[in-house]
């Protein structure tokens, strides 16, 4: 689990990781990217045991977050049982005490934890929710220019989502309205969504 922990969180954070995983232990997996969500807690009734799993993909600071994002689901469970809801308020107490020992600038830089303080207020159920913090943390992924945020494309762009292509119709507050080119079905989607435009 150290080697595992060194390779995907800053080094500031491993021991911290560390010891979150010794006070609540759990089956720990890597996940190949998933489109719908970054990480995954899970209660093993038969075994009575508990799995985390977290995108391999990600960058540290992401990757940190959705760690500790998960382990307060198990820490939740733990201290208040198996009947609450999935991010209710003992999930989201949880969340801001497990995160408050590592928000400081030798592990996050300066503009993570401005997005992450402002989040922490009120957490969401997927940090995906949070279009500010999803755009501070993708400036520090590794860059891929073939992707871009539908957000940057112009209205009338066509480009490539899951293998199927769209044309942008319009914009509202956080989605876009986006045109299945095939059927001409309509459908909303998040502005801070990566896609692949067509020349």
């Amino acid at each position: 689990m150290l080697e595992t922990l060194r390779h995907h969180v800053p080094s500031e954070a491993v021991a911290y990781c560390q010891m979150l995983y010794t006070q609540y232990p759990f089956e720990f997996r890597l996940s190949s990217d998933r489109r719908s969500k970054s990480g995954d807690y899970r209660y093993l009734p038969e075994t009575e045991s508990h799995r985390i799993s977290v995108n391999k993909g990600l960058n540290p600071y992401s990757f940190l977050i959705t760690y500790v994002h998960e382990v307060a689901h198990l820490a939740a469970f733990v201290n208040h049982g198996r009947k609450i809801p999935p991010h209710g308020k003992e999930w989201k107490q949880e969340f801001r005490n497990l995160m408050l020992p590592i928000l400081n600038p030798d592990i996050f830089p300066e503009n993570v934890l401005k997005s992450l303080a402002r989040h922490l207020k009120n957490p969401k159920a997927s940090s995906y929710s949070d279009q500010n913090l999803v755009r501070t943390l993708r400036a520090h992924d590794s860059i891929d220019h073939e992707l871009v945020s539908l957000e940057s494309i112009p209205a009338g762009s066509e480009f490539i989502l899951h293998g199927k292509a769209f044309q942008k119709l319009e914009t509202r507050r956080t989605r876009a309205i986006c045109k299945l080119i095939d059927s001409n079905k309509k459908y909303l989607v998040s502005k801070i969504t990566l896609v692949d435009p067509v020349s």
